[in-house]
């Protein structure tokens, strides 16, 4: 390889480590918005649920406008993740495999293995974690949209 190669083979190298950091704070933080929207559903279930955007509505001079502001603030970091923790995972795919074709070149099986199990481990987690909060995501904005839309019709009454 010549210089510019191999630099680029060391900056590349140099990224996986916080990339697979990234991917696990996505799938501890995929969990944490599991186990929250877990409990929201079974307290909407039981119909003890105390609507955060009802709490927000409440405050003076709230438009519709303000509401679905505070509705997309709320939902930004699952959307984030759902979007862009798939496209580490491949990134986290791609770096192992460099050293798992040199080691193919060199015949060394155990280099292979080593680089695969990290690129495979990396993209599962990434696709597991970005799953979950796309779920979470899709059916947390329906019902926020639910209480949305009974504000505005509030509105329209009064």
């Amino acid at each position: 390889m010549n210089e510019l190669e191999t630099m680029l083979y060391a900056l590349t190298r140099w990224f996986l480590t916080p990339v697979l950091l990234l991917i696990l704070a996505a799938l501890i933080y995929a969990f944490v918005a599991l186990g929250g929207f877990v409990v929201e559903a079974w307290l909407r279930r039981r119909g003890r649920y105390r609507s955060a955007l009802v709490e927000y509505q409440r405050r003076d001079d709230i438009s519709t406008d303000d509401v679905e502001l505070w509705i997309m603030k709320r939902l930004e970091w699952l959307r984030i993740t759902s979007r862009s923790v798939p496209m580490l995972g491949l990134v986290a795919t791609m770096i192992p495999m460099g050293p798992a074709l040199l080691a193919l070149t060199r015949s060394d099986a155990q280099g292979i293995g080593d680089n695969l199990v990290v690129a495979f481990s990396a993209v599962i987690l990434a696709l597991v974690s970005a799953s979950i909060t796309f779920f979470v995501l899709t059916v947390r904005r329906r019902w926020l949209l639910q209480e949305l839309r009974e504000f505005e019709r509030q509105g329209e009454a009064t």
